[in-house]
């Protein structure tokens, strides 16, 4: 094209461009497994100086993650410098023990995608039958952690989550929150003109529904009753290929051909991460609280009241009846702030003055996204 500013590139240059790649790539290699070395000494000194303090510390990881995004000059991706130290972070973590961690469904379910986005590949799925066993499990110590869903933007708040909190001592120490993305998942040495059919749980094939036919018209689509077995059906079908989120293809050995092939619509989840013990301020944190109150003029008011007095944002109220309590009701609230904050303390102690009280799920920091 005449007049065109970019400079011509010699062929030439890739074999020596790749050793440099290669180079680089040995170097970093090499200083993974110096840092890694660093975190197993760091493991060593915690347990002589506390035995019994938790091996896994959430808020430095926050710390390492927010001091690298802010010095990336670029051209890295800033968005991608998440994801990739999350995985390291993780793997070092994984040589004292991988962490534990609890979610409702079966592997390669929604949720577990929200465990890989949140501790990495690392760390040890617990799949559960249901959202109560997330808690109980994250309560006697067979889990770490619990990740469990709060609020869809389709289909609102999450029931049994909120009612599972009503009894448990756990804590909100995390939030997450996920785009739903489905991705074709193919064999290793398969493309995706070859397929002839895609499996897939029914909602994931209506969401991919467009791209599947302006892509893959030629390929049956086959209602599988979760996206684990959808992937395991694609594994053992050589034409075959999954609409499943990628975290399957991991489980399965397969590739990852396409991403991001839902429809529109901006859809996300947002889930909790559930902990044993509080997490500590941030500076950039939200509180989930529950409060009991009887049904009576005036009610919400008595809750609101002292939120609005202190400058305190309200970012979310559900109401509901309580359970095994006729005409009494139970607000959950999220609010921006940490319940250690004066201005949140304060606001909790009067609320909780005029009402049936108050129970703190957790503060805790809002999601990275």
């Amino acid at each position: 094209m005449p007049g065109d500013p970019r400079p011509t590139r010699d062929p030439g240059q890739l074999p020596a461009l790749r050793a440099r790649i290669d180079a680089l790539d040995e170097r970093i290699l090499g200083l993974l497994n110096q840092r890694a070395g660093v975190a197993a000494e760091i493991g060593e000194v915690k347990r002589s100086l506390q035995p019994d303090a938790p091996f896994h510390a959430p808020a430095r990881e926050r710390e390492v993650i927010a001091r690298l995004q802010g010095m990336n000059a670029g051209p890295f991706p800033r968005e991608a410098i998440r994801a990739v130290f999350q995985e390291v972070m993780s793997a070092c973590l994984s040589l004292e023990r991988p962490l534990r961690v609890a979610f409702p469904g079966p592997e390669g379910a929604f949720s577990h995608q929200a465990v890989k986005h949140q501790f990495g590949l690392s760390a040890q799925p617990v799949p559960q039958r249901a959202i109560s066993a997330v808690f109980h499990a994250v309560e006697a110590g067979q889990a770490d952690y619990g990740v469990v869903p709060v609020e869809s933007a389709t289909e609102g708040v999450v029931d049994p989550t909120l009612d599972a909190f009503l009894e448990s001592p756990l804590r909100v120490v995390a939030e997450i929150l996920l785009p739903l993305e489905l991705a074709l998942l193919c064999h290793p040495d398969v493309e995706p003109a070859a397929v002839q059919r895609v499996y897939g749980p029914a909602e994931s094939l209506a969401r991919a529904g467009e791209w599947l036919s302006a892509h893959l018209a030629q390929a049956a689509r086959i209602v599988a009753p979760s996206a684990a077995e959808a992937a395991r059906l694609a594994r053992e079908d050589p034409e075959g290929a999954a609409v499943a989120f990628d975290v399957a293809a991991r489980l399965f050995d397969l590739r990852v051909a396409v991403e991001g092939i839902q429809g529109a619509g901006g859809e996300a989840t947002r889930f909790w991460v559930l902990g044993r013990r509080p997490a500590p301020p941030t500076g950039r944190d939200r509180t989930s609280i529950v409060v009991s109150v009887k049904d009576s003029p005036g009610v919400l008011l008595r809750v609101l009241e002292p939120l609005a007095r202190r400058g305190i944002n309200l970012t979310r109220i559900e109401s509901r009846p309580a359970p095994r309590r006729a005409w009494a009701y139970v607000f959950f609230l999220d609010l921006d702030g940490h319940a250690d904050d004066a201005a949140v303390a304060g606001a909790l102690e009067e609320v909780g003055r005029a009402t049936a009280g108050v129970k703190l799920l957790g503060s805790y920091p809002r999601s990275f996204q």
